[in-house]
């Protein structure tokens, strides 16, 4: 009896597992109409439990709640004894210390499907991938899960999916309609492309700023794939992308990894071919900026691809220019035959894949490519965020614990010097496993084999933080330490006050928590010494006699202060040096009242940006009004407005009520495109052009080279026109130190410019960071724009009655990762006054 009850479990188990359900049999209009995100959780949910062949790995949750899910694709064996692979796999490329018990090679591939939520066709076709990999009746793909494990990611980006998909099922009705003017095809404002906050996740790999990167990526870092394939969309006119990439192709990425992409090419286009489907490789997709799906796993020693579908504005179905109808049946279709020949491919050229995987880690560390060995930042307040960036990256790293005379290049001047290094001092050496993706990120210039690039072309660390730092061409020899070792607080016997640095992301958030508990701040305005407490410009200062309405005064600043080691108890007001305390010099801060503008015009992205700073960066209350409800806005209540980058339309009474609100005492902060309603407006200095002939001139130059255009080819037009355009450069910046709007920042500050927009040096304003006549810079920046930035400014202040406006030519904010960016903006919103 015990016997026939065993052998009915199995023949059950068999038939159970022999019966799996396709998404056109387990979906209402699969195929027809975009799936709710539950849908699609739910259909993986019964994958799971029909076969043995998926095991589902949850690894986080997004900003509005919805799961983050991987799900594991292999044979059956190979899921049981998944540790033990995951283990010999990190063993092999030195991530891992000790040897696993087992020894076993597979191929590992990670699908990624969805980082921009309104290209739906890519989730939409990771329910089939994932079919075709499970269904028992394809007996070619079990033959491919016999070596290789498949992590499949289908939605990177649940929220902004979810967000697309109930739009357009709230709008769409039960006729489809191809016109393109139809509401299906006119996503409103924010659209789904973006997360929560409004950021694009593909931007997003290596510097981590959302939550949901943060956590794919430490499971990515679990595993280190050796392929890896992200699926996406674009202009539903447009036909299939795949590799190979187009130039420029950093040079750190491997010549296995653009053998594969030559091998990916040839399978897929046979696979296309076959088909009768159009498609196109080697152009506009390129291999340069480290922070796609597809350049941030190739710096991690992996095959990485982008796959582009024509579908943006699609819908349910769309007519293209040539008459056809592109229907999201085509779209999933397409996807997933392509997805599938790069699975087929790992597993054809498997072992080849592991050996070269491997040959790269060790190559990279035994000799890394780089002119640099190692990398010295000098210690600061800023370099607590660095090491969190390098931490997430799992970059090794450790703090000098002696002192060592040294030379090197020194990034902040753009020559070699010869430097200390002193205790506490962060050093990055390039022998180590992640030695590639260290030296992309420290690199100080990034070579460009193409100017065409997709995006910025320059993003070196040490401009990005602000912090001095070296590289050197050799593996420094040097005792260090796991961690900063601080000295040992000032003794005192009396509070007079406490001394906050203003020296980084710390110090905002600091000043940010004692504003929002209403304790009293100052800000120094001159540099002074106090019995062992030097004070620069910009330091805060919280007297006692300021908060005498605050109960256990020193108990709630010691609680307040705990993740700020660098504060100091003052015992005495009384200066050795510079201004005493209670003088003029130091200056009472007036909390932030911060609203914050959104709606049609308004780039979604860049008020996402500004979005997240205040909310998650540094945890401090706003107001978000959307711009169609301007007139009804009660602008008494606030003293702050942030204008991000957009194409603003407001009515002439609006931009007066704004004019009212700076004249009254409010604050302005107008980045990017949103100085437009500031440029040659009444009451306002902001200007183009520094006086009537410099406008003649520039008048006269543009009329000259139109005229000579005449005679230019078509060909080469889109070379010629990005002479007077940048993708993202970083550009040398002098300041003003005395300002407040450059305290913190350091002796100069490298700004991340991504826009051509610039204005001569304005009169009667604070031209307070500008370009010099020989800036230096880094990155491709067109010809003749290059020739037109010196002497521009990129941060300026006007004082307009009580209040001011501060104009930022440059996003300071911009994907968030900038971060002496984001202390500029700390210093418009809370020091500027």
């Amino acid at each position: 009896m015990k016997k026939l009850f065993l052998a009915s479990i199995v023949l059950f188990t068999c038939i159970a597992y022999s019966q799996v359900t396709s998404p056109a049999s387990f979906l209402p209009n699969y195929g027809e109409h975009v799936t709710y995100y539950h849908q699609l959780e739910d259909y993986f949910e019964n994958l799971t439990s029909q076969s043995d062949h998926i095991i589902h790995k949850p690894y986080g949750e997004t900003p509005e709640g919805r799961s983050l899910n991987a799900y594991f694709i292999s044979a059956p064996e190979n899921l049981k004894q998944l540790e033990a692979i995951q283990q010999n796999h990190l063993y092999k490329i030195g991530m891992l210390a000790n040897a696993p018990k087992i020894s076993t090679d597979k191929a590992i591939v990670w699908l990624s499907f969805n980082v921009h939520g309104n290209e739906m066709a890519a989730a939409e076709s990771a329910m089939q991938v994932a079919y075709e990999l499970i269904n028992p009746e394809n007996t070619t793909t079990k033959q491919w899960l016999k070596n290789t494990i498949v992590i499949l990611d289908p939605c990177l980006n649940p929220d902004g999916y979810a967000r697309y998909g109930n739009w357009l099922r709230t709008v769409a009705g039960t006729d489809v309609h191809t016109g393109l003017s139809d509401r299906e095809h006119m996503e409103p404002w924010p659209g789904g492309r973006q997360n929560h906050y409004n950021y694009d996740l593909n931007r997003d790999w290596a510097w981590q700023t959302q939550p949901e990167t943060q956590q794919r990526i430490t499971l990515y870092n679990q595993w280190m794939p050796m392929v890896h394939v992200d699926v996406h969309e674009m202009g539903y006119n447009e036909p299939y992308f795949f590799p190979p990439a187009a130039e420029p192709i950093h040079d750190f990425v491997a010549q296995y990894q653009k053998e594969f992409h030559n091998s990916i090419g040839e399978n897929t286009a046979k696979k296309f071919d076959n088909e009768g489907w159009s498609y196109y490789t080697r152009e506009r997709f390129d291999l340069f900026y480290p922070s796609y799906g597809d350049t941030y796993p190739c710096f991690n020693g992996a095959v990485g691809m982008t796959y582009e579908q024509g579908g943006i504005n699609a819908g349910r179905a769309v007519e293209m220019r040539n008459g056809d109808v592109l229907t999201l049946q085509d779209r999933i279709d397409h996807h997933t035959k392509a997805v599938l020949t790069a699975v087929e491919t790992a597993f054809l050229q498997e072992e080849k894949l592991i050996n070269n995987f491997r040959n790269y880690f060790k190559e990279s560390t035994k000799n890394p490519k780089g002119a640099y060995k190692s990398y010295v930042v000098k210690h600061s307040g800023k370099t607590t965020a660095l090491t969190n960036l390098l931490d997430v990256n799992k970059i090794e790293y450790a703090y000098a614990d002696a002192t060592k005379k040294a030379s090197g290049y020194h990034y902040q001047s753009d020559s070699n010097k010869d430097f200390t290094i002193l205790p506490n001092d962060l050093i990055i050496k390039a022998n180590q496993p992640k030695s590639v993706l260290a030296q992309v990120f420290f690199e100080p210039y990034q070579r460009l084999s193409d100017s065409l690039s997709y995006d910025i072309t320059a993003w070196t660390l040490p401009h990005a933080y602000g912090i001095e730092s070296y590289a050197l061409k050799n593996t420094i020899n040097i005792k260090t330490k796991q961690e900063v070792t601080y000295k040992g607080k000032l003794e005192y016997d009396n509070v007079y006050a406490y001394y906050v640095p203003w020296n980084g992301r710390a110090s905002v958030k600091v000043l940010a928590l004692l504003h929002k508990n209403k304790i009293k701040v100052r800000s120094a305005r001159k540099a002074s010494l106090f019995s062992g407490i030097r004070v620069a410009a910009g330091d805060l200062i919280v007297l006692k006699s300021d908060n005498k309405h605050v109960a256990s005064f020193e108990s709630v600043m010691d609680v307040f202060l705990a993740d700020k080691p660098d504060f100091e108890v003052v015992e005495s007001g009384f200066s050795v040096e510079g201004a005493d305390l209670g003088g003029e010099y130091y200056t009472l801060l007036q909390a932030p009242k911060v609203m914050l503008l959104a709606g049609n015009g308004i780039s979604p992205t860049d008020f996402g940006q500004a979005w997240f700073y205040m909310e998650q960066l540094i945890n401090y209350p706003l107001s978000i009004v959307t711009i169609q409800n301007f007139n009804r806005i009660d602008f008494k209540s606030y003293n702050t407005l942030i204008l991000p980058d957009g194409r603003y339309n407001l009515t002439q009474p609006q931009q007066a009520t704004i004019a009212t609100f700076i004249a009254d005492g409010g604050k302005v902060i107008a980045i990017g495109g949103a100085l437009r309603l500031f440029e040659d407006a009444e009451g306002y200095s902001l200007t183009k052009f520094a006086d009537g002939d410099d406008k003649t001139q520039v008048t006269t130059e543009i009329e000259s080279e139109m005229l000579n255009e005449r005679f230019l080819d078509y060909r080469n037009s889109e070379r010629r026109a990005i002479s007077n355009a940048v993708s993202g450069a970083i550009v040398e910046n002098v300041i003003d130190a005395s300002h407040p709007l450059s305290y913190g920042l350091g002796t100069s500050y490298y700004s991340l410019k991504t826009s051509a927009s610039h204005y001569q040096l304005v009169k009667g304003i604070q031209n307070v960071i500008y370009v010099p006549t020989n800036y230096k810079s880094y990155g491709f920046i067109g010809h003749k724009l290059k020739k037109k930035l010196a002497q521009t400014v990129t941060f300026a202040v006007e004082q307009k009655g009580s209040g001011q406006v501060i104009y930022m030519v440059d996003n300071p904010l911009f994907r968030g990762f900038w971060e002496n960016g984001n202390l500029l903006f700390s210093n418009a919103l809370f020091l500027v006054d």
